[in-house]
């Protein structure tokens, strides 16, 4: 008797959902899912390449009270039917398939990896890789997808005020700038780094020789920039390209006399202002 009460169902379609069930608490969830889950992907850059990368992944959906839980293991499944084929354009058909398999109203993806430019030393022309934090942010409701796309982008900025009161030279600083963008049309992550790059005292390089150091240097020491003066300068260029409907940038400035970061922040949403 013992072992016919202790035996579990075997056949799938004697299992009880559990996540299916009710609950009778009455507080919906915001975001329920699966966090920080790896998976190779391919990006095609401006040049045309295709880059391999891994990514990480972040997956949501909206739970309505009445729903015990939801499925987590569809979220796998979604990315591995997938398999080697994640690209910036599937994300988009990616975040509509988790809504779909999950029933949920409301969905979010998170794809963050690492990109990388080749970039021509501007002096001796030596070419080397520099890699970028990249994000593309996914949101799902009412049947539309508001795609965002984040850039860390790490430049140069020298102290304008330095420059002014010292006899000899000025203190300057890496700084992060971070953009996050929502456009309605096709735009390039080079884009996105490009705008910013021309907006700081001096770009990065992953390898410079002695000539192109002291271009690198003069250039910045030419070229001073306030960390207001980067948001600013960033924001005006994302004014002027219509392609743009919302934007975010933040600068932070990792201060080499300071124990403290300099940090300013702009964000605007063009639609409400049109």
């Amino acid at each position: 008797m013992s072992e016919t009460l202790d035996a579990k169902p075997t056949n799938v379609s004697d299992m009880v959902d559990v996540q299916s069930s009710q609950d009778h608490r009455a507080i919906n969830i915001d975001k329920v899912g699966i966090k920080d889950i790896r998976h190779p992907v391919q990006v095609k850059d401006r040049s045309g390449h295709i880059q391999h990368t891994v990514a990480n992944f972040n997956m949501y959906v909206a739970l309505p009270h009445d729903f015990k839980g939801t499925h987590m293991s569809r979220f796998v499944e979604i990315l591995n039917n997938h398999d080697w084929e994640i690209t910036v354009e599937s994300f988009k058909t990616m975040l509509s398939e988790m809504t779909d398999k999950l029933d949920a109203d409301i969905g979010h993806i998170e794809m963050s990896f690492h990109y990388f430019v080749n970039k021509k030393a501007p002096a001796s022309g030596v070419e080397s890789l520099l890699d970028y934090e990249v994000s593309l942010i996914g949101e799902r409701a009412d049947n539309k997808n508001i795609i965002t796309i984040k850039a860390v982008v790490p430049v140069t900025s020298l102290c304008p005020c330095s420059k002014k009161i010292s006899d000899r030279g000025a203190h300057n600083q890496r700084s992060h700038v971070t953009v996050e963008v929502q456009t309605d049309a096709f735009i390039w992550i080079e884009e996105l780094i490009d705008t910013v790059e021309q907006q700081a005292s001096s770009e990065l390089y992953g390898l410079l020789k002695r000539p192109d150091e002291k271009v690198v240097t003069e250039r910045a020491y030419d070229n001073p920039k306030f960390v207001e003066d980067m948001v600013r300068d960033v924001a005006a260029q994302f004014n002027m390209d219509d392609r743009i409907l919302a934007y975010r940038v933040a600068s932070e400035n990792f201060e080499s006399i300071h124990n403290h970061s300099a940090y300013a922040l702009i964000e605007r949403d063009k639609r409400s202002q049109a």
